[in-house]
């Protein structure tokens, strides 16, 4: 993309060029999604496939196969004319070793878990003691402070804990203090329970998570009558060098940037084509069409397009990034769009809840995400789509940039939860199971893709693209935001989400 010079020698501006930016933005919104599509996305998925296969099946961060797909989406980019940079950052690689959960008695059988990710590990072989049921208060809160476990002896015990309010590195680390030799969390909501303790030198006991009625099962047991289990999670961790893919555009206005990313990583368990080969091909695509589109690159603002590392061990990459931003360069972003998991099989179609009308979970975005939900939903119902919000719960990157007061939103498709009836009215696919049946599994290949999905989203991120590049006044709500807020927290920014995602903690982001 060759860099536009005006008369005194100095980059164009959109002032230089004249007209209205709102109708600019529509006609290169229109050009772009006219443009994008789930072909182009899927080219980009055969290549990330093709690298997982030649890289221990998966492109995990710290592996091979990330590496080669870091560099795969920088060419491209720095062929397109972006500057590209790969940001590089230290980080602790994990790989699962074993998780297995094994009712000894009354009855033996197994039960499906999940480690939780940075883990500490048990002995090989696991370790066996007996289940101690940590109970649910009046309100939900369960096993997050010592007052939860005065009721019962949890020496040598593995903890029963139920999900939710406190992270479940909370949660973990009260069990170890009330004695117990591991915890077992178990789901508030129908599916599988996966998730990361945030900080490996935090991990106190040996943790993995199952799903509701596997917990609730378990519960029920316990208060009949002794139950033994042996509990087995192992994992390596290892110190490890990984890195995002920045790409900016050379035109546009530096002091008001309009940020789009996605994660590039896999888990180590699989080749993670959905998740998140699939965002990661939507904003690849949706950069190289703009790149072609607008060639001489005379749209208003710089368009900075990130592909995250370490996402999948607690959302590292973006936090690495926003980190070391000084004060002046968050102040010149204007909003952060944010795209994981854009292809499922069992899909739904979610914008993230900017607004918190929906009343769940972690509250609204800072100002202007609200603004970036009604987009994303007024583009896919002028294509006949109905959406529903998503809650902002830092299981993505979004959660550092909402940490730093910069409006965010996105779109995804699901991933381990529950298609409801009323949902498959809407977007059809089967009700009563996962969006992503293959979610962090070795089945998330090229098999687990919807294009229908992966085509609607690819169009979301183009459009996003295309208006924000002339003119983001209606997320702003002028040209130039107020300082303040950029050195103000975000609404709810001190709340951490249960665990699924890392917690952030005050005004700077903390590891």
């Amino acid at each position: 993309m060759p860099l536009l010079l005006a008369a005194n020698g100095g980059p164009a501006t959109a002032a230089g060029a004249g007209g209205d930016p709102g109708k600019k933005g529509d006609r290169l919104a229109a050009k772009l999604v006219k443009r994008t599509s789930d072909r182009g996305a899927m080219r980009h998925l055969h290549a990330f496939q093709a690298i997982a296969r030649v890289s221990d099946g998966h492109r995990g961060a710290g592996s091979a196969g990330h590496e080669r797909s870091a560099r795969y989406a920088g060419a491209l980019l720095r062929a397109a004319g972006y500057k590209v940079t790969y940001q590089k950052f230290r980080f602790t690689y994990r790989e699962t070793l074993a998780e297995k959960l094994t009712v000894r008695s009354p009855e033996q059988r197994d039960v499906p878990l999940k480690l939780m990710t940075y883990t500490k590990s048990t002995p090989q072989g696991g370790t066996e003691a007996p289940v101690a049921h940590v109970p649910v208060d009046a309100d939900g809160t369960t096993g997050c402070e010592a007052e939860d476990y005065a009721s019962g002896d949890y020496t040598g015990s593995i903890a029963l804990i139920q999900r939710g309010v406190c992270s479940f590195a909370q949660k973990q680390a009260a069990a170890a203090e009330a004695g117990a030799v591991g915890a077992v969390i178990y789901n508030n909501e129908d599916g599988e329970l996966g998730g990361t303790l945030g900080d490996p030198s935090a991990a106190r006991v040996p943790t993995g998570g199952i799903t509701q009625a596997a917990g609730e099962e378990l519960a029920k047991l316990a208060a009949e009558g002794p139950v033994t289990v042996n509990l087995e999670v192992r994992e390596l961790q290892e110190e490890r060098t990984t890195g995002n893919v920045l790409a900016e555009t050379r035109g546009g206005d530096p002091d008001n940037v309009v940020m789009v990313g996605a994660h590039l990583d896999s888990v180590s368990e699989g080749p993670g084509i959905n998740d998140n080969a699939s965002g990661s091909a939507g904003v690849l695509e949706t950069a190289l069409q703009l790149a072609r589109a607008d060639r001489r690159g005379r749209h208003a603002n710089t368009v900075r397009f990130a592909l995250w590392g370490a996402e999948e061990l607690g959302l590292k990459g973006s936090e690495h990034y926003v980190e070391g931003l000084s004060a002046a360069e968050r102040e010149r972003i204007a909003l952060y769009l944010n795209f994981d998991m854009i292809a499922s099989p069992n899909y739904g179609l979610f914008a993230y809840d900017g607004d918190d009308s929906d009343g769940t979970g972690s509250g609204p975005g800072p100002e202007g995400s609200a603004q970036l939900e009604k987009d994303i939903t007024d583009f896919l119902a002028s294509r006949g789509q109905q959406v529903r919000g998503a809650d902002f719960d830092g299981r993505s990157d979004y959660g550092p940039f909402i940490e730093a007061g910069i409006p965010a939103g996105g779109s995804k498709t699901g991933a381990e939860g529950i298609k409801t009836a009323e949902e498959a009215r809407l977007w059809g696919g089967t009700a009563g199971e996962a969006y992503d049946p293959c979610y962090h599994q070795a089945c998330d290949d090229l098999r687990n893709v919807n294009r229908t999905a992966l085509g609607l989203n690819a169009k979301v991120i183009a459009n996003a693209v295309g208006h924000y590049a002339w003119d983001t006044s209606p997320v702003t709500g002028d040209a130039k935001r107020t300082a303040d807020r950029r050195t103000s927290a975000a609404p709810g920014a001190d709340r951490a989400p249960d665990g699924s995602g890392p917690r952030h903690r005050g005004g700077l982001l903390v590891r």
